[in-house]
């Protein structure tokens, strides 16, 4: 059998499960080397009618798909040719040589580059050359071929205008970084797109050896800014990188208060972030201000206080300049940002300090103690009643008190400890002319009810501006409990109407609730007062001991 039947033979046998479109157009070279038929390839490269550069529909040559597959033995065949191009490109744009490190072909990468024509510096379609593979994979021996050849450039950037060296730093690749470095003609300080530096990223992963061998260097700005206005140590900071953070700091040159687009310093995102040893370190510098200011008013103590971070807030209390009092935009401060968010320990911190305004009112007119009293925070009610110079009835600027906060919330401890002080208002009125008990009837807090009610200074009929009740709203929103509470409290009328006639039982009927409503209509004190639908709908209940005799005029007994 002759080498052409033979090929014939085998290629009906190997191509019989390809895809037509495959078979269409794969040359007996390609099949050879698809297959890895050493043997075949020899042979057919032997020929002077074979075209070792021939492509198939992708764009892909006989050394490219040999590349691919890292078969070495394959490749040196193709390469003996003088005639093989070894940097015809696939559709994307992609070389033999970069396939070959970016699939991690070692062996292959070698040949190639023993080639002179090959040229390391083809970039893909996308950009990316070999070299930017290879240092993003973090692939020493390979960077070290590619460096080896006199006709590499160091610098080609790829997508996002990163470089080899600011990958190597990104990934955090020490040796690739190092080798690149060595070479005289590499950009230590280049930056991508973003204006990120390899510095700069290299901080803000925490490659502590990376940022050392960069930091000393001569030709590399330890301050450089970012497109938002970041710089390395920014970035260290934020991601809460001590050691780099450390190394930074050490240079004379450093700037530690740079701020970015947000206004925000290194020790301000440490502090927000709960970084407590970088915020001790920045601390120790003269030259940071611990008072400093983003654009919307946040300190470093304000939002340490906010995220509940007892030791970043330690540490800043030890500073003699802090300013504890200092406002946010929005008028809020550390002490109330912490009531706010139930941090005890901060709160006990700030209060410690005779400096600390406990009575500070926000931009709603909220204080701290009407925001612990909100929340439901119990020590830190307990603990801003024992500085003595709390007014348990303050308002903010609903007219609410901490006392109508909590009972409409059913903070029930919160309220039992507000309705033991002598000098609570249990009563008081907001802007709406709602009462503590009103809020707490229409949220069916019923224990909070019960509270109210045990008082004599409480008016269980204290209607609002639109002439509710509390037994109106608790009616209308289903609370079944809360409405029998109030019927067994003596003197509450149950058939006081509202602004538009409604009263508790028209409401209740009107929402649906027919039990309300017959627990309504079984009051000992109940006098009806219905129009005809609100009758029809109510007479379907059983009720034999309620004389129902209804005008058909008027609508009243």
């Amino acid at each position: 059998m002759d080498i052409r039947s033979f090929i014939t033979m085998n290629m009906a046998l190997e191509l019989a499960d390809l895809d037509p479109q495959m078979k269409a157009r794969l040359t007996p070279l390609s099949w050879a080397v698809e297959g890895e038929h050493e043997a075949v390839v020899k042979m057919l490269l032997e020929r002077d009618d074979v075209n070792p550069n021939t492509v198939d529909w992708r764009g892909r040559t006989p050394l490219f798909r040999a590349a691919s597959k890292g078969s070495e033995r394959v490749v040196k065949l193709l390469l003996e040719r003088e005639d093989v191009n070894p940097n015809t490109p696939n559709e994307d744009g992609e070389t033999p040589l970069a396939r070959a490190v970016w699939r991690c072909r070692d062996g292959v990468v070698k040949l190639l580059l023993e080639r002179w024509d090959t040229n390391p510096n083809i970039a893909a379609d996308n950009g990316e050359t070999p070299l930017l593979k290879a240092s993003e994979k973090g692939r020493e021996e390979v960077v070290k071929m590619i460096l080896e050849r006199n006709d590499i450039n160091p610098n080609a950037v790829g997508g996002c205008d990163n470089s080899p060296l600011w990958r190597a730093a990104c990934g955090g690749y020490q040796g690739v970084v190092e080798m690149l470095l060595e070479r005289k003609d590499v950009n230590a300080d280049s930056a991508d797109e973003s204006g990120r530096t390899p510095l700069l990223m290299a901080a803000s992963y925490g490659h502590g050896g990376i940022v050392k061998i960069l930091l000393e260097r001569d030709d590399v700005n330890p301050n450089s800014v970012d497109n938002d206005g970041e710089t390395p140590l920014f970035q260290a900071a934020c991601w809460g990188h001590a050691g780099a953070v450390r190394m930074l700091l050490e240079r004379n040159d450093i700037n530690a208060e740079h701020t970015n687009e947000s206004g925000r310093t290194p020790l301000l995102i440490a502090a927000w972030e709960g970084y407590e040893g970088v915020v001790r370190m920045l601390l120790e510098r003269g030259d940071v201000d611990p008072n400093t200011v983003d654009n919307i008013g946040r300190t470093p103590l304000s939002g340490a206080a906010y995220k509940g971070h007892e030791g970043v807030v330690k540490a800043l209390l030890e500073r003699n300049d802090i300013n504890p009092n200092a406002v946010m935009c929005d008028a809020e401060t550390p002490l109330k940002n912490a009531a706010w968010k139930g941090h005890e320990g901060i709160v006990k911190m700030l209060l410690e300090r005779d400096d600390v305004n406990p009575n500070p009112v926000g931009k709603g007119g909220q204080t701290p103690f009407l925001m612990a009293a909100w929340g439901g925070h119990e020590g830190i009610v307990r603990m801003l009643l024992e500085r003595g110079e709390v007014n348990p009835n303050a308002t903010d600027g609903f007219g609410q008190t901490p006392l109508s906060k909590a009972a409409w919330y059913g903070r029930k401890t919160i309220v039992k400890i507000l309705l033991e002080l002598t000098d609570i208002n249990a009563d008081p009125r907001d802007r709406s002319g709602q009462t503590p008990l009103f809020l707490a009837a229409q949220d069916g807090r019923e224990e909070v009810v019960n509270m109210l009610l045990k008082r004599g200074d409480v008016n269980p009929n204290a209607a609002d501006h639109d002439g509710e009740t509390p037994l109106s709203r608790a009616a209308c929103n289903g609370y079944r409990g809360v409405v029998r509470i109030l019927l067994e409290r003596v003197g509450v009328n149950s058939d006081m109407a509202n602004l538009a006639g409604e009263t508790p039982l028209s409401q209740a009927l009107k929402c649906g609730h027919h039990a309300i409503a017959k627990l309504i209509s079984e009051h000992t004190n109940f006098i009806p007062t219905l129009d005809g639908d609100e009758f029809t709908a109510l007479s379907s209940f059983h009720l034999p001991d309620l004389d129902l005799r209804v005008s058909p005029m008027t609508g009243r007994l």
